[in-house]
């Protein structure tokens, strides 16, 4: 058999209500040579089930890894597909039509393109309208991804595609050894920044990273996240994971704690300086609280390399 054109990957963890929808958007994709693989990693609600009621498409495929984590079941999804380009769809997302035909046809258009990604919108839950405390900032935790509606390469890390809706040639996800297993969610662990780290990789490797504004996909806003102690959380996570991307980078020391702090103070002047406007207000109280997650992270590691070894 010969090896399809690009696969499409969801990694899924207990996501069943919105699966289904996910994998139908894939099958009905206008490209006309691709497979369609489902990681399930360790669920245990119907997932299976929702991927079976599905097999008769020969395009579809069913991988169970136990290990817990993204980074681990996007490598395994990568592991088992022979496509030369790999794009990973959310399990809670739904892309359009031609998505596929987009991120392939910008592979086979520049040979020095080695991840690619593109719009992000949202679908709010039924009866739901977004809050004003939500900034356009914070939706982007949510999933909001919109550069405008031109093809722009990116040169600064943190404007890298959405982990939601994001695509990589193999060559070049081979090259750097994979996706890091210390980052990406674990189970309700909120870690993130690979693809932030990505995306520096490429840049330092000479590679090109590309936002396609027509390799659109809409990402479900589940209920539980419209609750500022959710994005409270995920900033404490992304502070952490910040730390982690440096550390891989080996940018770790005593400068963190200058760094941190400084993130902390500007935070919190931005939250009483806009105090007036709910979004802005809440949007710099988040960003000061991931900060203490950041530092928290940076102590942790710099007393780990403090204690003598045995």
């Amino acid at each position: 058999m010969s090896e399809p054109k690009i696969a499409a990957i969801i990694c899924t963890h207990n996501r069943d209500y919105y699966l289904g929808a996910a994998i139908d958007s894939l099958l009905a994709q206008t490209c006309d040579d691709f497979e369609v693989l489902v990681v399930d990693n360790a669920s245990s609600d119907r997932t299976r089930t929702v991927v079976e009621e599905r097999l008769s498409d020969p395009r579809l495929q069913y991988i169970y890894e136990d290990a817990i984590g993204l980074s681990v079941a996007r490598n395994r999804g990568a592991n088992e597909s022979r496509a030369p380009i790999l794009a990973y769809l959310d399990d809670d997302a739904v892309a359009s039509p031609h998505w596929l035909n987009v991120l392939l046809a910008a592979y086979r258009d520049n040979d020095k393109l080695a991840v690619a990604g593109g719009k992000v919108t949202l679908i709010w839950p039924e009866g739901i309208e977004p809050p004003n405390w939500i900034s356009e900032g914070l939706a982007g935790n949510l999933g909001l991804y919109d550069l405008g509606n031109t093809v722009t390469y990116i040169r600064q890390p943190g404007l890298t595609p959405r982990g939601l809706n994001y695509s990589l040639r193999r060559t070049f996800l081979e090259q750097i050894g994979g996706f890091d297993p210390n980052l990406g969610r674990k189970g309700k662990n909120l870690l993130s920044n690979e693809e932030v780290l990505m995306t520096e990789l490429a840049i330092a490797k000479g590679w090109q990273v590309a936002y396609l504004p027509d390799a659109l996909v809409a990402h479900n806003v589940a209920p539980e996240r419209i609750d500022p102690k959710w994005f409270l959380q995920r900033s404490w996570w992304q502070g952490i994971s910040e730390c982690y991307r440096e550390e891989a980078a080996g940018r770790t020391g005593i400068a963190q704690l200058g760094r941190g702090g400084e993130r902390i103070a500007r935070g919190l002047y931005k939250s009483l300086k806009y105090f007036s406007d709910p979004a802005e207000r809440f949007d710099n109280l988040v960003y000061a609280y991931g900060q203490l997650g950041y530092l928290s992270a940076a102590i942790k590691g710099m007393l780990s390399l403090s204690k003598p070894s045995l």
